[in-house]
């Protein structure tokens, strides 16, 4: 048998990330470069591929954990026999655990299922399994509620307290928990089903030593779990009892009338599930300090929301505007929108977050200055048109991009004073001796900037591939980090929805950035007549401390004789 560790490849200069999803279990079968994890750099998701073919032994990590490059995450086996070595982590009793989840779980707490009882001893030996009807519980008195997200799927291994399925109703949107730990079997109920209190949901496959682990492993409280570990059918009652006991404190921290939030105890273990610990990230709200009233002390997205309003009161009423920069600007304080209507609250997503930090960084630090220029692409348009019959043949479809990254790296290389950096540190110009350039995508998760490296070593056709390769995968949150780094120059582009010119906020430490609007026909004297031609405006945004007008109007007149005649690429 032949195992080897996971570990974390080069994550493009990224110190630490975070991990947002778990996309494989133990036992499960993988190729080569299959994605293990999703983690979020500050730029964009990143699915971490697998190192080899094989069988997931066991994954060390879970949602939340912060890793960083060369930081093991999980086994792989290459000829999936990793159960075995699996069995001998646990208790050195144990011989046969066929499926490596429920030995994950076993190991968490093997102190506690011997202290509390000697009975699941001989049911761990019997390795047998039953199936448990899993039903609705915990839904506080509504009836009738839409299922709005299948939170597993036939087939997966869940723990106690994991998420099933997520249902709203008209005051809250619930996560409808797992009393048991074992593997998800039939699903009984699909998205937009409406279900009651006592529904089925799913079937479950549990071996003998799942309940009792997976409660071990879940409860705070070793009394409590002992209780519920030797009476399994209760189990589902369970979760409805604890919610009904702490269903009254959940509005507190939404009281308008007090501005502090009671957080748990220093060291808890902190309950929450998937959906809930996306939302504190979104929200930027520290789970360990949000106290949970759900089921076990668990945290639902009503305490996260209770949580960050506290927040927010507390820094109204002391004077702490949100968004007051280290710059001394004053922030602009929000008046309370709901006043003037009906409003609803979104959180921003890590990469909106950072974003937004970066672009307001940016702005403040560098002086921006746009200068606009218009190109005739009449000629380039009906060359482009031309290539089409070719462009079929090869499979790759020739764009306007592959024309503006030739005519940008010919510029840069023609004025060199915009392909530097600024390091006001050492008050140095660090001049690049390469030219690769970033093209902004628009994405339904947001904008992303992947780079093209060489550019002025390219054709036409491979940069028309390699565009279009980076941009479906920037959509398909498939760009590596290192595939968003290192640009020189940026290109963004909003010919495809219109416009006749805007000001792009430099990407720094670039020092320019090309905005590109719509082309439009218009009339161009020719020395005796006008001519209709294909006029596309230009705006180029660059940083004043490194570039002058006088360079700037070279650039972009530059860049029209370039677009204007592309024989000129040639030369």
């Amino acid at each position: 048998m032949s195992e080897q560790e996971i570990r974390v490849p080069d994550l493009g200069g990224a110190d630490e990330v975070e991990v947002i999803e778990i996309l494989v279990s133990a036992g499960d079968s993988v190729a080569e470069e299959d994605p293990i994890l999703t983690v979020e750099t500050d730029k964009a998701s990143v699915e971490l591929p697998s190192p080899g073919a094989g069988k997931i032994v066991k994954i060390i990590v879970k949602v939340g954990d912060k890793i960083k490059e060369g930081d093991v995450v999980g086994t792989l086996s290459s000829d999936g026999a990793g159960s075995s070595d699996g069995a001998s982590d646990g208790a050195s009793n144990e011989n046969s655990a066929p499926e490596p989840e429920p030995k994950a779980q076993s190991d968490d707490a093997p102190a506690k299922s011997d202290d509390s009882t000697g009975k699941p001893a001989p049911q761990k030996k019997s390795g047998g399994t039953r199936t448990e009807i899993v039903k609705v519980s915990g839904l506080d008195g509504f009836d009738d509620i839409p299922i709005i997200e299948l939170n597993v799927s036939e087939g997966d291994d869940v723990d106690v307290e994991s998420a099933l399925v997520t249902v709203e109703s008209d005051k809250a949107t619930m996560e409808i928990p797992s009393p048991f730990a074992g593997k998800i079997g039939k699903i009984l109920v699909k998205e937009g089903d409406k279900i009651s209190e006592g529904d089925d949901l799913l079937e479950m496959i549990i071996t003998d030593d799942g309940a009792d682990d997976g409660d071990d492993a879940d409860d705070s409280a070793p009394a409590d779990s002992s209780d519920v570990g030797k009476k399994e059918p209760a189990e589902p009652e369970q979760p409805a009892a604890a919610s009904d006991t702490k269903a009254k404190p959940k509005p507190k921290p939404a009281d308008t009338g007090s501005v502090t939030y009671e957080a748990p105890a220093a060291g808890s273990k902190v309950h929450a599930g998937p959906a809930v610990r996306k939302l504190a990230r979104e929200l930027g709200a520290d789970l360990a300090r949000v106290k949970g009233s759900g089921p076990k002390g668990r945290i639902v997205k009503d305490d996260v929301h209770g949580y960050v309003k506290a927040q927010l009161q507390q820094a109204q009423q002391g004077a702490v505007v949100p968004g007051a920069g280290s710059s001394g600007i004053p922030g602009v304080k929000l008046p309370d929108f709901s006043q003037f209507g009906e409003v609803e609250r979104e959180g921003m997503s890590r990469m909106m977050s950072v974003t937004a930090l970066n672009m307001h960084r940016s702005w403040l630090n560098v002086p921006h200055v746009t200068q606009f220029e218009d190109a005739d692409i009449s000629d380039m348009e009906d060359f482009r048109k031309s290539l089409k019959p070719l462009g079929e043949k090869k499979g790759v479809k020739m764009t306007p991009l592959p024309f503006m990254l030739k005519a940008c790296a010919a510029a840069l290389a023609e004025l060199p004073q915009f392909n530097v950096a600024l390091d006001m540190d050492r008050k140095e110009v660090v001049h690049k001796k390469y030219i690769h350039i970033g093209i902004a995508v628009d994405t339904p998760h947001g904008l992303m900037v992947p780079v093209i490296r060489n550019v002025d070593q390219k054709g036409l056709w491979e940069l028309a591939a390699e565009s279009a390769e980076l941009a479906q995968k920037a959509r398909d949150k498939k760009l590596k980090p290192a595939e968003m780094q290192g640009a020189c120059f940026t290109i963004t582009s909003l010919g495809g929805i219109g416009g006749t010119a805007f000001t792009p906020i430099v990407n720094t430490p670039e020092v320019a950035i090309l905005g590109v609007s719509k082309a439009a026909m218009k009339p161009v004297w020719d020395g005796q007549a006008f001519q209709p031609r294909l006029m596309l405006p230009l705006s180029l945004s660059y940083d004043h401390r490194a570039v002058n007008g006088a360079d700037a109007a070279r650039f972009t007149s530059a860049l029209a004789r370039l677009m204007g005649d592309i024989r000129t690429l040639l030369l």
